[in-house]
């Protein structure tokens, strides 16, 4: 795994590479949680898709609500990026779009929009 500091709008992102999949599971998504927060601070991390396992992106499996609500309680926000075409299912499609229209977790094409993401101004949520 190769962690690399990108630092926009005063926002710091880790993105995170690797050859091999980080996140299998919740304790895998809690490693990699820990071991970036550990090691650079971040609370932003932008990951390729291709780290992360398959069964993520077949909401069935309730992978995904898990693994998201993990990032959730530990204050840390996600971009997942890759190419998502071959992705034919609605439902997933529609999370994706919801989660692209929140602040908490994005699905962008490349690392650069996904670091971008990341940097924009959390909005603020008043009631």
């Amino acid at each position: 795994m190769k962690t690399e500091i990108i630092n926009i709008n005063n926002t710091e992102v880790a993105v995170v590479s690797s050859d091999e999949l980080l996140i299998t599971d919740v304790q895998s998504a809690l490693d990699l949680i820990m071991t970036v927060k550990c090691e650079t601070g971040c609370t932003n991390i932008a990951i390729s898709k291709n780290a992360i396992t398959n069964d993520f992106f077949i909401l069935s499996t309730c992978l995904a609500g898990e693994i998201l609500q993990r990032f959730i309680n530990y204050g840390v926000r996600l971009a997942i990026y890759g190419d998502f075409t071959k992705y034919t299912s609605k439902p997933l499609k529609d999370f994706m779009y919801e989660s692209n229209n929140g602040k908490d977790f994005y699905f962008q094409p490349t690392v650069t929009l996904a670091v971008n993401k990341l940097s924009e101004p959390v909005p603020r949520t008043t009631f």
